[in-house]
């Protein structure tokens, strides 16, 4: 055979063009699937790691799985710790923020929001600086889009306060918390704080003026209050029928006006301990589908096995199916099951579609922080996606893709 310089450069260019396909630098990758929206075959091509086209085919590929579905990585903006990793904690660093990172996209989260919760000055301010160092990792920062802080700026009440320490719960301070923000990089895009307490209309209004969302949390807010609350901006309830009083009057409480207004959406946690199936069905019926944002809520206890741990000299119980309980206080300590337990529970709960379960994980967090590069399978949005089965109404992630790059399979 005689190899002429054209027929060499040929040659060269396809196993450039090779090279490129297996290592992601100018890369096209096509990831089949059925679609999420209508169950339909197609293969999506992505492209430098962003969705270029949706091809709709007659059927999958030979050897494609049959019942594999396609949809926009998930995006969780409760976030407390994961895999023995708590965010909020003088210890932590940005190595333990990978380690969190990684499990997340093991399921199916490609975005997520950690989220510091009540403590000390000093933890607080330790938690941030460790998050900030970590978004510097070019990896971590595309799944981290920056934080959530929960507390300690809510109710002192029992009930209300859930499972904060109520030693450490306080008024807001603006001073203190542009400590906390300085410190996170001005990467907070989220407060969840009690509007009632003395102070609490002040800061809001200040937050908002610098552009983060806030949310109502673990208070016990009027309709009168509740109602200003979100004529002044804040935008969201934070777990809602949670982080309230088991005994609530049946007409004055927080949860009704909450409801009531169209302006403020709503996150819940759907993991089938939170809230009772018929609290979902009412939930998702009054702010329906475009308005409904599911967390996990998940604690450092996620990922780890059943049994009694101790946080601040406080005993904290994990049962066999996952519910944590903070017995002290007859309350839940945060969660340990992943969002995607919230897929199948909302299709089982509401009957909806999966199209609209997987939109209140992607589609609905992804508008509300303005993270306008995804949440979505369309051209140009980053091509954050997951494969994933359904196993007995569970979603059980095959592969988890962060801007066409494959971060996690289960083979």
């Amino acid at each position: 055979m005689v190899f002429t310089r054209n027929s060499v450069y040929q040659a060269m260019l396809l196993a450039v063009a090779f090279w490129s396909m297996e290592t992601g630098f100018g890369a096209t990758l096509n990831i089949e699937g059925l679609f999420y929206l209508d169950k339909s075959p197609v293969t999506i091509e992505v492209v430098d790691g962003k969705i270029s086209r949706i091809a709709r085919k007659a059927s999958l590929d030979q050897g494609s799985r049959k019942n594999i579905y396609i949809a926009p990585g998930l995006i969780d903006n409760q976030v407390n710790g994961y895999a023995s990793v708590s965010f909020t904690s003088a210890e932590l660093t940005a190595e333990g923020v990978g380690k969190a990172t990684r499990t997340q996209w093991k399921e199916g989260v490609t975005t997520y929001l950690p989220t510091v919760t009540t403590g000390p000055h000093e933890t607080i301010l330790k938690s941030f600086e460790a998050l900030a160092e970590a978004r510097r990792d070019p990896e971590l920062s595309k799944s981290i889009p920056g934080f959530h802080m929960e507390g300690p700026y809510i109710s002192p009440v029992d009930g209300y306060r859930g499972a904060h320490p109520l030693r450490w719960v306080r008024p807001p301070d603006w001073e203190e918390f542009l400590q906390y923000y300085k410190a996170s990089g001005e990467k907070i895009l989220q407060v969840s704080i009690a509007p009632e307490v003395e102070g609490g209309m002040d800061f809001l209004r200040r937050s908002i003026a610098r552009g983060i969302k806030v949310a109502l949390a673990h208070h016990n807010g009027s309709a009168e209050i509740i109602k200003a609350a979100i004529d002044e901006g804040a935008v969201i309830s934070t777990h809602l029928g949670n982080g309230c009083a088991n005994m609530i009057h049946r007409h004055e409480n927080p949860l009704w006006p909450q409801l009531a207004d169209d302006r403020l959406m709503a996150s819940i946690i759907v993991d089938g301990f939170h809230l009772r199936p018929e609290e979902v069905q009412v939930f998702f019926k009054v702010k329906g589908p475009n308005r409904l944002v599911a967390t996990s809520d998940v604690t450092e206890f996620a990922g780890m096995p059943p049994g009694e741990y101790e946080v601040d000299g406080d005993k904290v119980i994990m049962t066999s199916d996952g519910m944590l309980k903070l017995p002290s206080q007859d309350v839940l300590y945060g969660a340990s099951l992943p969002l995607r337990t919230g897929i199948g529970n909302l299709m089982r709960f509401t009957g909806c579609s999966l199209a609209d379960a997987i939109h209140v994980m992607t589609r609905n967090p992804a508008r509300l922080y303005g993270l306008d590069d995804r949440g979505e399978i369309k051209p140009g949005k980053r091509a954050d996606l997951i494969l994933f089965t359904l196993v007995e109404g569970r979603a059980e992630i095959e592969k988890t893709y962060l801007a066409g790059e494959l971060v996690y399979s289960a083979n």
